[in-house]
């Protein structure tokens, strides 16, 4: 499948696979957009698209769930894929697979076009007409601290070197017209490159994009490797460069189909009070913290744009989607390129991405010979204990791959009988996010608390091995082929057969 290069094209492409949900009366930007998309996601319907919003000009419209599961509950990895330049039946063990080869790939950064050429520059807005009034922005949650412009929209921002350019999501709270404010906490990229502003005492350049090339939030969800440009990553995985446009008052560049694009500069100083905002672990908290201010300098935008909003809460839903497969093929790649092998990884979406499922070939005692699962699981413990991705996954649980760790049943089923209550399981003690729900409220504040890995292998065959009880291991291969031939048979039209 071809690369998709707009938001409008990707939902014409949504649309064509039945997976859009066109909502033509009028919809408040006030809670029941997000509220319509929340109740999307939990229902796994077609994204909304809501072509007229109360109180902004006609045209402006606004795209729910661009991320979460798809409709199609037989191609649940559809938005992804698609976003991705990906046909839309890959699975999730596919999609991982995708993002691991970019790592063997030759870079292939973004090409600047001019300004004339890109559609996010159609209207352009300054100094004092730069305000936010004119948009549908939304109030996501009724106990939020406010109106939370940025959802599943892109920060730009660089290093003062130059050396690196991140692209990232980080929820964004209005405060007024001109300013903004959201988190910037240091164990994430845009923490780290404002620490590097606040340091020489300069404001920080931002850029926020909302809407364009699918894949943009797709990989700004997604852990890939510090001081590795998203646009670089973007275009090495799609193996053709991605357009970029020159911001109009600060020195960035950003996605040139974005449907907006907010600039200015960012203070040095902690002075504002975000949230609070019910996040992508699927609690609201009444949690607040100081953090610095955005100024907005510039505005450009496209001619009727569209705004995406993602209504965050209990999973599966955009915020946990795009981070389960980004961290996944990130674990992935980190264990291969030790030398062990791994069939796949993936982070447990339902978990709100508290769980990492590894699956291992059911005969790597072959490839690590005189090695016990009780040394192949410490090895892979280790390695995550001493890398980032890995700080991200509380638990941990090694499976054999006879195992589907995207699906559910196969999950719960292997947990259940192959973790051991309180046996076979190894800690390590290493830096966390304060997101995860699972951590005391001492640990969260310190910033440290432990991952836990679970060896659920099982035995090896010469040791008696346990089988799964299914329809392809309990008969054997003639009896399933003939059953399996009269049900195509009983399935086909017969059209000699008499009519009534």
């Amino acid at each position: 499948m071809a690369r998709i290069k707009d938001l409008r094209e990707y939902l014409r492409v949504l649309d064509s696979l039945g997976d859009v949900e066109h909502i033509e009366r009028p919809v408040s930007a006030m809670l029941e957009a997000a509220a319509i998309t929340r109740r999307s996601t939990e229902q796994r319907r077609p994204a909304p698209l809501f072509d007229k919003i109360e109180g902004v000009a006609p045209g402006f419209r606004m795209l729910g769930a661009a991320g979460a599961l798809s409709s199609d509950v037989n191609h649940p990895m559809a938005r992804v894929a698609v976003s991705l330049g990906l046909p839309h039946d890959v699975t999730a063990e596919e999609l991982v697979e995708h993002l691991v080869e970019v790592h063997g790939k030759d870079p292939i950064p973004p090409t600047l076009i001019s300004a004339d050429s890109a559609p996010c520059k159609q209207n352009i807005l300054l100094g004092a007409d730069a305000t936010l009034d004119r948009f549908p922005i939304p109030q996501v949650h009724q106990d939020d601290g406010g109106p939370y412009l940025n959802t599943w929209g892109i920060i730009v921002a660089k290093t003062p070197d130059g050396r690196w350019t991140n692209w990232s999501i980080s929820r964004i709270m209005v405060l007024d017209s001109h300013h903004m404010t959201g988190l910037f906490l240091p164990q994430q990229h845009i923490g780290m490159i404002w620490a590097e502003w606040a340091k020489i005492g300069k404001p920080m350049p931002f850029a926020v994009v909302q809407g364009g090339d699918p894949g943009v939030p797709m990989i700004g969800g997604m852990p890939i490797p510090a001081e590795m440009d998203e646009g670089t990553f973007l275009g090495t995985l799609y193996g053709e460069p991605l357009e970029v446009v020159k911001c109009e008052t600060v020195d960035l560049d950003v996605p040139a189909t974005a449907e907006v694009v907010i600039e200015g500069h960012v203070s040095i100083t902690r002075d504002a009070t975000e949230g609070p905002y019910a996040e992508f672990h699927g609690y609201a908290l009444p949690e607040t913290s100081p953090e610095p201010i955005y100024t907005i300098e510039a505005i450009t935008y496209r001619d009727n744009p569209i705004w995406p909003v993602t209504s965050t809460g209990r999973p599966p839903d955009d915020a946990q989607i795009a981070p389960a497969v980004g961290v996944s093929a990130e674990v992935l790649a980190l264990l291969r390129n030790a030398g062990l092998p791994i069939t796949t990884a993936w982070l447990q979406v339902e978990t709100a991405c508290h769980w990492m499922l590894i699956t291992v070939p059911q005969h790597w005692r072959d490839a690590l010979a005189e090695t016990s699962s009780t040394k192949f699981v410490h090895r892979i413990g280790e390695l995550m204990s001493t890398n980032r991705v890995g700080h991200m996954c509380p638990v941990t649980y090694v499976l054999d791959d006879d195992i589907d760790p995207s699906n559910t049943c196969d999950v719960l089923w292997a947990l259940g009988t192959r973790i051991h209550p309180s046996l076979r399981q190894q800690h390590w003690e290493v830096p966390i996010l304060p997101w995860y729900q699972c951590y005391t409220e001492e640990e969260r504040h310190s910033g440290r608390g432990p991952i836990v890995v679970h060896d659920g292998l099982l035995a090896s065959v010469e040791d008696g091995r346990a089988y799964a009880a299914t329809f392809d291991n309990l008969y054997p291969p003639e009896i399933r082929e003939r059953i399996i031939a009269a049900e195509s048979n009983a399935l086909r039209p017969n059209y000699d057969r008499p009519g009534p």
